[in-house]
């Protein structure tokens, strides 16, 4: 395969692409020190935003903490007012991230970010995702600031990056168009997960009762018993971890399956990365996992049977159990248990004793638990889902780009 042509690429395309300076192709330019100090008002109100290094991350642009600029001199800061298509890039700090203006008079520059505005017929959105390529970070980026205390760039050395581009706009706008869609479905995933987290935690306090009190705000008909308030360690087995011999670890999927923390779970799950010949204390498939260490309170649960290290704890408990645990970790229930500790942990009397509100009637429990579990169901399919598209495109960005 060519050097000058992708691996994979779409029917119909046959030339070879072509190396251009980036300031050949664009105006490159950012916000000067002295149009800051002078004719920039930063407000934590307004409509203009100035656009920060902290505001363009992955592609996007990430407006949850911004500055407003509306009583400024915008009759001095023309050049630095932004467009339709203006290519971001940040230039101090973070180097590398890209992002790209899809609106009008909303956006002005602010320090740290450069705007390259695209001059030729290219495609803007083509050359924004070639930026954001790993080969272009790793080829072009990286070696112009590896020798910086405080990574940075000129202007001048910006204008001089490389770009790989097809000769046929439309070839750019194929591209551009089929990594705008791969965005949108991460997006779309990525909304419906958080939506669903933002559901659960919404769930979680109406469906629990709160200060003190005996019945939850939000409750399955037919239930009207108030709960109990029981510790854990009175309504389920609780088995604290203890490593095993630091000789007796292995690779070797034929041993017990070792536990050691936060870093075995993954989508509240145990996921096997290390085994032992050697049994301490050990949990159940079913079983509840909670780590006790750094970070104290995460939840999971395990399929397998597992030996237990000393950063978690083995939990015998329903559904419903779980959720609880998961809600007092989400309350920061746990982290104030380990406040004091040189080394953040909880111990075997902090987890038993453990105090949660709990319903009489184990119907209720049953039907509590199915429904946090299935809204973890489904905050797990969209962030799969999430991951999935993201591989996909890490792969096409690899592939369908020289």
């Amino acid at each position: 395969m060519s050097m000058k042509k992708p691996k994979i690429r779409f029917k119909g395309y046959t030339e070879d692409w072509e190396q251009r300076k980036l300031g050949d192709i664009a105006d490159v330019t950012k916000l000067a020190g002295f149009e800051f100090t002078e004719h920039v008002v930063y407000s934590d109100e307004g409509n203009i935003i100035a656009l920060r290094g902290l505001n363009i991350k992955n592609g996007q642009l990430i407006l949850d903490d911004v500055k407003y600029i509306d009583g400024s001199n915008f009759s001095k800061l023309s050049r630095s007012k932004l467009f339709i298509d203006d290519i971001m890039f940040t230039y101090v700090g973070t180097v590398g991230e890209v992002a790209i203006i899809k609106e009008n008079d909303r956006f002005y520059l602010a320090p740290n970010v450069s705007r390259i505005r695209v001059k030729s017929d290219d495609s803007p959105k083509f050359i924004s995702h070639y930026m954001r390529t790993d080969n272009f970070k790793n080829k072009v980026i990286f070696p112009l600031i590896a020798t910086s205390s405080q990574p940075a760039l000129s202007m001048e050395n910006i204008r001089k990056f490389t770009i790989n581009i097809p000769i046929s706009r439309e070839e750019q706008d194929c591209l551009a168009k089929y990594f705008d869609n791969l965005d949108q479905l991460i997006t779309l995933h990525q909304r419906k997960c958080n939506q669903a987290k933002k559901l659960k935690k919404y769930m979680l306090q109406k469906m629990f009762p709160q200060n003190g009190e005996k019945i939850p705000e939000i409750r399955f008909d037919g239930f009207t018993d108030d709960w109990e308030q029981r510790k854990l360690g009175d309504i389920c087995q609780v088995i604290m971890g203890q490593s095993p011999d630091g000789s007796t670890y292995s690779e070797e999927p034929s041993d017990y399956i070792l536990v050691q923390g936060n870093a075995d779970l993954k989508d509240g799950w145990v996921e096997p990365r290390i085994w032992t010949t050697q049994k301490t204390k050990t949990a159940q498939a079913g079983d509840l996992i909670m780590s006790v260490r750094a970070p104290a309170g995460t939840m999971g649960k395990t399929a397998y049977d597992v030996v237990l290290g000393r950063g978690v704890a083995g939990i015998k408990g329903n559904e419903f159990v779980y959720q609880s645990l998961v809600k007092m970790d989400s309350d920061g229930y746990w982290k104030k248990m380990a406040a004091g500790s040189t080394f953040e942990s909880i111990n075997s009397d902090v987890v038993k004793n453990a105090e949660m509100p709990i319903p009489q009637d184990i119907e209720e429990q049953g039907k509590n638990g199915l429904c946090f579990m299935t809204l973890d169901h489904l905050i797990t399919l969209h962030q799969r889902k999430c991951d999935e598209m993201k591989k996909i495109k890490k792969f096409m960005l690899q592939n369908m780009f020289v």
